[in-house]
């Protein structure tokens, strides 16, 4: 079974970010992985969820 795929729209709203910051991620090689099909960009849910889990920040306590 084929999963649903995110649009740029969506992930960009998931992540918060707007969607020209997707495509500049895109061109620099960040970002969450994509997937092309045919000129359309999409996203795997479970691909940004990886990214969000990757980039997670846990702080320190205060020395």
């Amino acid at each position: 079974m084929v999963e649903n795929l995110l649009t740029c729209t969506e992930t960009a709203e998931h992540l918060g970010v707007p969607e020209k910051t997707l495509a500049q991620w895109r061109y620099h090689g960040k970002g969450p992985a994509y997937v092309k099909i045919g000129k359309y960009v999409r996203y795997r849910p479970g691909d940004v969820a990886a990214y969000l889990a990757e980039n997670t920040v846990q702080p320190r306590p205060a020395a």
